[in-house]
């Protein structure tokens, strides 16, 4: 059962989303909140695989919120899904740097919605790779003119070129078919890399291979 929490200012959307949410068998909406301290204090206290979150809360925003549940380590299975009104501002890339595993628009599709909760909780990025890319620049910003080999020090080869196609956005199954592995010895790669890495999700693998150069401005897929 994946387990969410809503955070949210407007009871009118938590209600939305709680409603769509709760009629899937394998979703369940543990609690809610409309504040961010509150939403804080929800995740501490239940311990979600997921978190819908709001930017524009009261008492903390949602970029804070996120700060504080990704610093306590005893959140570390959480993921937590900015829910913004536009793509790509300066907030979304704020809260991707605090930690964020994605973002979904405001006025998504249902189905989209209920999709977004289910990838963010197995680990997965909720980010195309067009986004993925403008995005995760942005988040970078002054790129690595040259690979850091320190921060890289503890991937093997194999691993390095797993963490360069993350970091082009391509999924386990595509990094299985672009190396000859199998899609299970891909996913076995990533894991090492975000345990090796201290990495929550595949996002923050992502703005480490932009950021150590290992992936540039411009690079082809």
């Amino acid at each position: 059962m994946i387990t969410v929490v809503l955070a949210d200012d407007q009871q009118l959307i938590r209600a939305g989303f709680s409603a769509l949410l709760s009629n899937e068998a394998d979703i369940e909406v543990v609690g809610e909140a409309a504040t961010g301290s509150a939403a804080v204090e929800a995740v501490n206290r239940l311990r979600p695989d997921v978190v819908l979150m709001d930017i524009r809360m009261p008492d903390g925003d949602g970029i804070w919120a996120t700060e504080q549940i990704v610093q306590d380590a005893s959140n570390a299975a959480t993921h937590i899904v900015i829910v913004t009104t536009f793509e790509l501002d300066d907030y979304v890339v704020n809260a991707i740097r605090a930690g964020a595993s994605g973002f979904l628009v405001k006025d998504t599709e249902p189905v989209e919605l209920i999709r977004a909760v289910r990838v963010v909780a197995r680990g997965d990025a909720l980010l195309s790779p067009g986004v993925t890319r403008t995005l995760i620049e942005r988040v970078a910003g002054g790129l690595a003119a040259v690979v850091d080999d320190a921060t890289l020090t503890p991937l093997t080869l194999r691993e390095r070129e797993v963490l360069e196609l993350v970091g082009r956005g391509l999924t386990n199954d595509e990094i299985a078919e672009r190396l000859f592995l199998s899609p299970l010895t891909a996913k076995t790669h990533v894991s090492r890399i975000m345990q090796k890495l201290g990495a929550r999700d595949r996002v923050q693998l992502v703005v480490t291979a932009y950021e150590t150069g290992l992936v540039r401005t411009g690079w082809g897929s």
